[in-house]
């Protein structure tokens, strides 16, 4: 699979994903058609603090658990073939919380892989870290 660490546009963005800063980030050099993101993260209060310790997938509107992701990511899938869209055409965007573990994001790129999903291009959202 491909996968690369970008600074995206604002435009997929979700307040409550606080992005890490990474030197290497860099917006992309061509805007990506097939356009998949997934914003993971936490709900916080107005100072930015956790409400709770739950990382949830915030999608289409709703504040989905990473476990009941697999779901979404199968109807997502079938949206893609049922419009003729290869699935190795589509990037996934995964725009994950400074705070959220790694190993959390290496599960949701995991269900998005799986036999019954089959997404094969990621992108990990950063900021720039400017020096």
């Amino acid at each position: 699979f491909f996968m690369v660490i970008t600074n995206f546009e604002q435009t997929q963005a979700d307040e409550r994903v606080k992005l890490p800063k990474n030197e290497l980030a860099k917006p992309p050099e061509v805007k990506r058609e097939n356009l998949l993101t997934l914003n993971i993260g936490y709900n916080r209060d107005k100072s930015g603090a956790k409400v709770d310790e739950n990382a949830y997938v915030f999608f289409n509107g709703e504040e989905v658990p990473v476990p009941k992701m697999p779901a979404r990511l199968r109807n997502e899938s079938q949206f893609y073939k049922t419009i003729d869209t290869p699935l190795d055409e589509v990037t996934v965007q995964i725009r994950a919380d400074a705070d959220v573990p790694i190993g959390m994001v290496q599960e949701l790129i995991q269900m998005c892989q799986a036999d019954d999903v089959q997404f094969q291009r990621f992108a990990l959202a950063a900021t720039q870290e400017v020096k």
